[in-house]
């Protein structure tokens, strides 16, 4: 049974469009680039190594006034061809610079997909926006769209000052998607259901309420068991692919960035005010510089 089951699990978990949607290549000016996309010079293009040995595609479409970067795992059955018009238009209406890749085996990236090869490949992107781009925990946002919600809650888990986590249209596991399980095997993949536990910033969950992929109580236990819930959206009749047609969708997205706006002033106003000495410290202080007392 558990072989059987896993073999399914594995199985539902990775549909790579076959040919891939695009290419990568390198332009007259040395630059790789990306075929199908018109020349933009505020999206990059990264051939990334992963700990398991696969290259992978990443792009990075820099916003001039981004207020945070979205680090974007998408679903399941697409490559970053079919999503670079998503990316424009998030990037236009959240006002934020947006980080996606290909999972190994998928588009142009090499290897064969796993789970295993997702956690080293978000890995990898994250290491990309850390050492090239000065990124920082409280200004991502892990995005994660369908089987996107295993790596993103990989990370999720692991990251302490994250500013937020998007999961859109998640799973609680591989076999939940395809049996009512009530506890956890060992051989299961993508075990959200237990990394959300460990999520310590927002959780915005958005679903559809008639998915019939990835059932509406995934998304509704997950955002059960957030620790830093924020408001759901529960897309009325939305199925598993087409969240983004509705106008909630865009909204709602633009309201937690907002809230997420307003509590990282919040915050960093907290941290001044804790380490600005107070006039009495200040004078203090000031003689003991002098030798006085």
């Amino acid at each position: 049974m558990g072989n059987v089951t896993g073999s399914v699990a594995a199985k539902f978990a990775f549909f790579p469009p076959d040919p891939a949607t695009y290419d990568v290549y390198r332009g007259e000016d040395g630059r790789l680039a990306f075929s199908g996309v018109s020349a933009d010079s505020n999206m990059n293009v990264h051939l990334l190594d992963t700990k398991a040995g696969n290259r992978i595609v990443a792009t990075f479409w820099k916003h001039p006034f981004a207020r945070f970067t979205l680090l974007y795992s998408h679903g399941n059955a697409a490559d970053l061809g079919q999503m670079h018009e998503l990316f424009i238009e998030l990037r236009a209406h959240l006002r934020v610079n947006i980080m996606s890749y290909d999972y190994s085996g998928y588009g142009a990236s090499t290897g064969k997909p796993s789970e295993f090869n997702t956690y080293y490949d978000i890995e990898a992107v994250y290491n990309c926006l850390k050492s090239d781009y000065g990124i920082k925990q409280e200004d991502l946002i892990l995005y994660g769209q369908s089987v996107g919600s295993g790596p993103t809650l990989h990370l999720g888990s692991r990251l302490q000052r994250l500013r937020g986590v998007v999961l859109h249209s998640a799973i609680l596991s591989g076999i939940r998607v395809l049996y009512p399980v009530k506890m956890t095997f060992w051989f299961d993949i993508f075990k959200n259901i237990d990394k959300i536990r460990l999520v310590t910033c927002p959780v915005l969950v958005i679903h559809g309420t008639n998915d019939d992929i990835v059932d509406w109580s995934h998304g509704k236990r997950l955002w059960e068991l957030a620790k830093e819930k924020y408001d759901p959206l529960w897309v009325n009749g939305g199925g598993h692919c087409n969240l983004e047609t509705y106008p909630e969708y865009i909204k709602h997205l633009r309201r937690f960035i907002n809230a997420m706006e307003k509590l990282s002033a919040k915050q960093t106003a907290m941290r001044q005010l804790t380490s600005t000495p107070s006039i009495t410290e200040e004078k203090h202080n000031k003689c003991l510089r002098f030798g006085k007392k």
